[in-house]
This record gives C-alpha cells, structure tokens and sequence, in this order.
C-alpha cells in the first residue's frame, strides 16, 4: 500500500487532519523532520482527534534517517509539487509507493525533489491560485493511488 510522507510539515492541524485520513485507510505516515511543531503539540493531537491510535506512524528526524529507513523497504519516491513533471490521475502506482509531501509554504525541498522517482502535479484551473491546502492534496493523491491499486 502506498505510504505518505511529510517533509518537515509546519502547520499542526493540517498534520491532524492528515493523520485522521491515513487513520481511516490504514495507511503508514511517516513524518520527516525538522518539523514546525512538537509531536506532543496540543493543536495536532486536537486535529487528529482521539485517532492517533489508529495511524501507522514513524518519525524520522531529518532526511538522512528517512532515506536509510527507506533503503530497508525500497519503493518509488513520488514527489508532488506545483512544479511537478506528470499529471498525478495519468500516473501509474504502485503498491510500494512513498508519496512525498512538503511543508505549506515551500513545498519539497530541490534536493528532495531531484531524490523523486517522478514528480507529480495536482491540477488547478485557476491560475491565480498556488496551491492545495497541504491535507487536501495528500487525500487527492492517496485516494487516486488506492483507487488504481484497488485497495478499498
């Protein structure tokens, strides 16, 4: 099942919420430091409700231990960006993708981005708009990922 990933995530709430949706699909968060919060934040576990129990959770304080973590699993790293190379609904998933999200007001990193197997993008009508809010972009990218796979 494809996995979420949160490079250095800021806003707490939006982490919440984040978690509620991988909660409800079973699916793994792993949240890449430095983060713009404490893990214990009142505002993230008040966004996650009384879910936290339910979400396959693993911190990892910075890149460099995400990256060795991720060595052990291997899997595809998805990077979604504004910028990004491939329209995320013509994209083709896999079972052991890692979709990497960054934080709300920079987006992915340039170094994470160039680690990317692909770079995908959410399509926006509006030009005068630059972004998803950061939860809403996770669920459209998870959703449409377990919707090709079959995992319902």
């Amino acid at each position: 099942m494809p996995r979420i990933v949160l490079v250095q995530p800021q806003i707490p709430p939006n982490t919440g919420n984040i978690a509620r949706t991988c909660a409800a699909t079973r699916t793994e968060l792993h949240l890449v430091g430095p983060l713009g919060f404490q893990i214990s934040d009142r505002e993230l576990k008040r966004a996650g409700l009384d879910y936290w129990p339910y979400v396959p959770f693993k911190y990892h304080p910075h890149l460099e231990a995400f990256q060795q973590y991720h060595q052990h699993y291997g899997g595809r790293w998805l990077g979604f960006s504004k910028g990004g190379q491939q329209n995320y609904i013509q994209f083709h998933y896999q079972t052991d993708d890692w979709l990497l999200f960054g934080c709300e007001t920079q987006g992915l990193p340039p170094e994470v981005l160039k680690l990317c197997h692909a770079t995908l993008y959410i399509p926006m009508a509006e030009p005068g708009v630059r972004s998803l809010n950061l939860s809403v972009s996770v669920a459209v990218g998870l959703f449409e990922a377990r919707k090709q796979l079959n995992q319902w």
